[in-house]
Order: structure tokens, then C-alpha cells, then sequence
């Protein structure tokens, strides 16, 4: 039986006039400077700033976040909505792209 784990994702909506939903993936880190994967429906994927990001925004309304999740599922994400996510989790998924990058560099030597 092959088990499917599920991407943990936090659904925030921008304070201000627009108010758009996004969906930030605290356990993907997105580049080397630790920001977090985020995707919205306009600009789709991009890194972001997990802390700066919580701080302009406000947790998202089951009705809000319904149609973002849906996007999400419908392009082979599993989310798994959280309220936030723990230093120790952000951390984990810093630290396994610092192991991939070394692994790609290892292998890349003669």
C-alpha cells in the first residue's frame, strides 16, 4: 500500500484593500535564505518570508480558503491545512534542502 504524505499548509489573506488568499508551505523551503514556498492565484508560486507573510496577513475563513485548495488539489498538491508552523518543523525543511544542495555539489565532483 503505498502512502501519500500530505503538504502542510497554512491558507492567510492579505490585510488591505485586496484581501488575497495565500497558501504558504512552511515545511518547503524555497531557496537558500530559508523563505518558505508560497502560491496564490495570481502569481502562482513564489519564496516567501514565512514571518513577514503572517505578519501582514490574517488567518483565512473556511469560505476563503475553499477555492485556493481546490487550485491547490486540482495540480497535485495533498494539503493539509495548520494553523501555523513550528520553528522545529520551518527548521526541518531548511535543513533538507542544505542536504540536497550538498548531496547535488558531491556528486557533481569528479
Amino acid at each position: 500500500m503505498k502512502t501519500c504524505e500530505k503538504d502542510a499548509v497554512v491558507i492567510r489573506v492579505w490585510k488591505g484593500i485586496d484581501g488575497d488568499v495565500v497558501a504558504l508551505f512552511p515545511e518547503d523551503t524555497a531557496d537558500d535564505c530559508g523563505h518558505c514556498t508560497s502560491y496564490q492565484h495570481v502569481g502562482q508560486h513564489a519564496a516567501a518570508s514565512y514571518g513577514l507573510c503572517i505578519a501582514h496577513s490574517r488567518p483565512a475563513t473556511i469560505a476563503e480558503a475553499e477555492p485556493l485548495l481546490h487550485e491547490l488539489r486540482s495540480i497535485g498538491y495533498q494539503p493539509r491545512v495548520v494553523k501555523r508552523a513550528s520553528r522545529r518543523r520551518r527548521r526541518f525543511g531548511y535543513i533538507n534542502r542544505l542536504r540536497n544542495r550538498l548531496q547535488t555539489i558531491i556528486l557533481r565532483q569528479p
